[in-house]
C-alpha cells in the first residue's frame, strides 16, 4: 500500500507541476554548447517561457510529456517513498536500543533513491524528448519526432481520459464510497436509513472507523472504469447525433 499511495500522490502533484517541467526542459536545452550571446534566446525567464510556449505552441503544449511524466513519478516516487516506508515499518532504521539511526536512515534513503532513479530513467528520457518538441520558431535542442498515437486516433482520447482520471478518482472516490453505502444501508419501516444520516455522516463514520484508506476502497476499479466509460459515452453520443442529423434532415 505504501508503494501505491506514494505513487498516486506523486502523480496527483505531477498534473499541476508538469508545465514547470516543460519550461525547465526548454530553458535547459536553450543555447546548448553555445557561448553566451551567440544564440537566439527564445525563453528569457520562467514567466516569458510560459507565455511564449502558450502563445506559439498552444496552451496544451504546457502539458507535453504528461503521460510519461505520470508513469515516471508513479514508479520513481512509488519506489523511493514506498521502499523507505517499508524499511521504516519493519524497524530497519532503528538501532537495537530503539533509537533512530541517522546512518541507517541515510542508507535506506540512498538505496531507495537509486532504485527509483534507475527504473525511472528510460521513462524520463521519453518525457524529455516529448517536452522538448516545439514549433520551429521557438525550438531548442535536438527535436525528436516521437508520436505515441496517430492524429485523431481514439487512443489519444482514451489516454487523455486515463491520465485525467487520476485526479478525478482521487477527488471523487470518497464521495462514491459514501453514496454506495447510503444506497445500500438497511432502512426502517419508514424507509429511513439505520446506519447513516446523510453523506457527511457516512464520510465521517467511514474515516473514523476505517481510516483514510477506507474512504478509497474500490479506487482501482473506479480508475480503470473511468477511461473506457468516458470514451464510450462520447463515442456513442457522437454517433447518435450523427445518425439523428442524417435521418432527420
Amino acid at each position: 500500500m505504501d508503494f501505491l499511495m506514494s505513487g498516486l500522490a506523486a502523480c496527483g502533484a505531477c498534473v499541476f507541476t508538469n508545465p514547470l517541467e516543460v519550461v525547465k526542459t526548454r530553458m535547459q536545452l536553450q543555447g546548448e554548447l553555445q557561448a553566451p550571446g551567440t544564440y537566439q534566446r527564445h525563453y528569457r525567464n520562467v514567466f516569458h517561457a510560459f507565455f511564449t510556449i502558450g502563445k506559439v505552441d498552444g496552451l496544451a503544449a504546457l502539458q507535453k510529456g504528461l503521460a510519461p511524466a505520470l508513469l515516471y513519478q508513479f514508479l520513481m516516487n512509488g519506489i523511493r517513498l514506498g521502499t523507505y516506508g517499508l524499511a521504516e515499518s519493519r524497524d530497519y532504521l532503528h538501532t537495537t536500543e530503539g533509537t533512530l539511526s541517522p546512518a541507517r536512515s541515510a542508507a535506506a534513503g540512498a538505496l531507495a533513491g537509486v532504485m527509483g532513479a534507475y527504473l525511472g530513467s528510460p521513462i524520463y528520457m521519453v518525457k524529455t524528448h516529448l517536452q522538448a518538441q516545439a514549433a520551429s520558431e521557438i525550438a531548442v535542442g535536438h527535436q525528436y519526432k516521437h508520436q505515441i498515437f496517430p492524429p485523431q486516433s481514439w487512443k489519444v482520447a482514451l489516454a487523455a481520459a486515463m491520465v485525467s482520471g487520476i485526479t478525478v478518482v482521487l477527488a471523487m472516490t470518497p464521495f462514491d464510497v459514501a453514496s454506495t453505502r447510503l444506497y445500500n444501508q438497511p432502512t426502517d419501516s419508514q424507509g429511513k436509513g439505520l446506519m447513516y444520516r446523510g453523506i457527511l455522516d457516512a464520510l465521517l463514520q467511514t474515516a473514523r472507523t476505517e481510516g483514510i484508506f477506507g474512504m478509497y476502497k474500490g479506487i482501482g476499479a473506479s480508475y480503470f472504469r473511468l477511461g473506457p466509460h468516458t470514451i464510450l459515452s462520447l463515442f456513442f453520443w457522437d454517433q447518435l447525433r450523427f445518425l439523428y442529423h442524417k435521418y432527420t434532415k
